[in-house]
Parts: C-alpha cells; sequence; structure tokens
C-alpha cells in the first residue's frame, strides 16, 4: 500500500496554468504506475487524466493532451500533473492514485482545480 497526498488545485482563469503535485510514501519504482484522474462535481465516475509507468512511459486522456504534462522528480516520490491553456472544463477534483495489485487502487485525498471563464 502507498499513501498519496495531493496539493497544488486552486482558482485560476482560463487560459492560465497550474502544478499538481502528488506526494507519494515511496518510490514511484515500486509501483506499476501512477495515474491522474478527475472528477467532476455531481458525477460518481473519476475519469484518468494522464498515467505515468515505471518505466517512464505516459499516456494522455485525448481531451488534455498538448496542454497537461505527468512526470516524477528525481527520486520519483512526487509525480507532477503540468497544466497549461485551462479550460472551465477542466474544473474538478483530481486525485493521483497508484494501482495495488488485484484491481484494488490507493487513492489520494484530492484536490480541487476550479477554472473560470
Amino acid at each position: 500500500q502507498v499513501h498519496l497526498v495531493e496539493s497544488g488545485g486552486g482558482l485560476v482563469q482560463a487560459g492560465g496554468s497550474l502544478r499538481l503535485s502528488c506526494a507519494a510514501s515511496r518510490s514511484i519504482d515500486s509501483l506499476v504506475a501512477v495515474n491522474w484522474f478527475r472528477q467532476v462535481s455531481g458525477k460518481q465516475q473519476r475519469d484518468v487524466v494522464a498515467g505515468i509507468t515505471l518505466g517512464g512511459s505516459t499516456t494522455y486522456a485525448s481531451s488534455v493532451k498538448g496542454r497537461f504534462t505527468i512526470s516524477a522528480d528525481n527520486a520519483k516520490t512526487t509525480i507532477y500533473l503540468n497544466m497549461t491553456m485551462l479550460k472551465p472544463e477542466d474544473t474538478a477534483v483530481y486525485y493521483c492514485a497508484a494501482p495495488r495489485g488485484g484491481g484494488a487502487w490507493d487513492w489520494g485525498q484530492g484536490t480541487q482545480v476550479t477554472v473560470s471563464s
């Protein structure tokens, strides 16, 4: 099990940028991958936004490709989501999560991102 803590959310105008951080209790070298998800208010579903694997491969949802970048620090204990050209539809609670195995995931508590038009 890994403990994850997100930070960096806030209120930003459309077109602005934010960088989210996900601090992990151990290096992602011990994890299969870490993903960023987001959940829009009033919806139960959490949609994957971006992911980074043990080997450093990255994936992005089509809605954020070219605007968001996922990365890890040198110690690989903090995973970042750099968000640029933000749109009002990016407003959501953002979560980082890591697969634990057997279909289970470890989740952070989430950080709110609000983009005003």
